[in-house]
């Protein structure tokens, strides 16, 4: 099937997003059958405003992919964008769907690869029933990222492994660094994740190796208590003056209140998602009140997804391969309304092999830390956890510096 491709990027970015566009890329100019590939500038967005780019020129030179590979962010730009139901009969609806089917036939357009989380497989799911239910001929593929690992039917997401590398290593010295002085300290580390503890649990991970990590972690699926958060801080000074506490944004109590939640920071984004923060801010105050010692609140934020001097290896490269992958479904396979997945084969030796899930078995569904991953006190992770995330940060990418700073793509 000849024709044209165009690629798009959703959600919140991460270390590993650029190197999954670089592999649909890549992809593309391995595939005889497709001629131009656009990428979508601010995804389904960006696209709906007609703003789209020919990449053939561009990444015809290979010291450009490879760069774009070993970029943080978004390349293409993103946006959070909720499309209408795809079976709606609201006049502005259909014309939603009808604009960028339209869009799309007239640059001959016959794969479309949208790269993201959660809410983008909402939208790879919307764009595939309407090609199904209006008989178009376009292949729909969904390429997973997400720092959050929260994505269902896939061992785990491109993107996470980073993030976990970056989440190991800061904790870690922090850690180092908490147990300068001879005084009760608490440094409380506020990490992502709404509804997933996956990137909290692996702040734990120094520990695997007797490194430094933090004594008290608590993740969503546990539960909060404050006063087991008390008695937990009570019994670790019994041992050690320094304490670092991993916290995820989203902890919740067992009424399912977040703990950050007050009347003023309750706001939702486009897909009714609550903004959260705070969380490691108010245990600062209710611990300073207890305690009486010295408390400190550390929120990892933005960091967390963009920093790619120290990515994984591994996570780039997986995700440079899911998208080269993505694009032999789609031309090759004749593949449509699907996301590409990981398998893991083994965690001794690591290896995986990359599948496909129909979208409508994935899309707008959580993938939440399995209760056994959580110790019986709900207050750290086990050595299985911590073993399923080790092999994702193995391997240091080829980062090009010039004057001591990263060299990184740009349009």
């Amino acid at each position: 099937m000849n024709g044209n491709a165009i690629v798009g990027q959703s959600g919140g970015p991460t270390a590993a997003i650029n190197a999954t566009l670089a592999g649909v890329i890549r992809g593309v100019f391995q595939n005889k059958n497709i001629d131009k590939i656009y990428g979508m500038v601010n995804g389904i967005e960006g696209f709906l405003n007609g703003n789209v780019k020919i990449l053939n020129e561009i990444f015809a030179k290979e010291e450009n992919l490879k760069l774009l590979k070993n970029t943080p962010s978004s390349a293409l730009g993103s946006c959070r964008l909720k499309l209408p139901a795809a079976d709606s009969n609201d006049v502005k609806d259909v014309e939603v769907y009808k604009n960028i089917f339209a869009s799309l036939i007239e640059k001959n357009i016959k794969y479309l690869f949208y790269i993201g989380g959660n809410d983008s497989m909402d939208t790879v799911k919307k764009l595939s029933y309407y090609t199904k239910k209006n008989n178009i001929d376009i292949k729909i593929i969904g390429v997973p990222k997400t720092i959050d690992n929260d994505l269902i039917c896939t061992d785990h997401a491109p993107g996470y492994g980073s993030a976990a590398k970056y989440i190991s290593a800061t904790t870690q010295e922090i850690c180092h660094d908490n147990a300068n002085y001879p005084i009760k300290s608490i440094v409380i580390v506020e990490i992502m994740g709404r509804d997933a503890g996956w990137l909290t649990a692996a702040a734990a991970l120094p520990r695997l190796y007797a490194g430094k990590a933090p004594s008290l972690v608590y993740l969503p699926e546990a539960g909060f208590s404050d006063e087991r958060f008390f008695a937990d801080i009570e019994g670790e000074f019994k041992k050690r003056n320094d304490i670092v506490i991993a916290v995820s944004e989203g902890l919740r109590y067992a009424d399912g209140r977040y703990v950050c939640e007050t009347e003023e920071n309750y706001e939702t984004d486009i897909f009714g998602h609550m903004q959260l923060s705070g969380v490691a801010d108010k245990l600062k105050y209710a611990a300073k009140e207890r305690f009486d010692c010295k408390v400190r609140a550390i929120e990892l934020n933005t960091p967390q997804r963009c920093a790619l001097h120290i990515a994984s290896l591994c996570d780039l490269n997986e995700s440079e391969e899911i998208g080269i992958k993505a694009v032999e479904a789609a031309a090759k396979e004749e593949k449509s309304g699907i996301m590409m997945t990981y398998k893991r084969i083994s965690s001794e030796p690591y290896k995986i092999i990359i599948e496909q899930e129909k979208i409508e078995n994935i899309a707008n569904k959580i993938k939440t830390v399995p209760l056994e991953y959580i110790n019986e006190a709900k207050n750290n992770v086990t050595d299985e956890c911590l073993k399923y995330i080790a092999p994702l940060i193995i391997g240091e990418p080829e980062v090009i510096y010039q004057n001591g700073i990263p060299c990184y793509f740009s349009f």
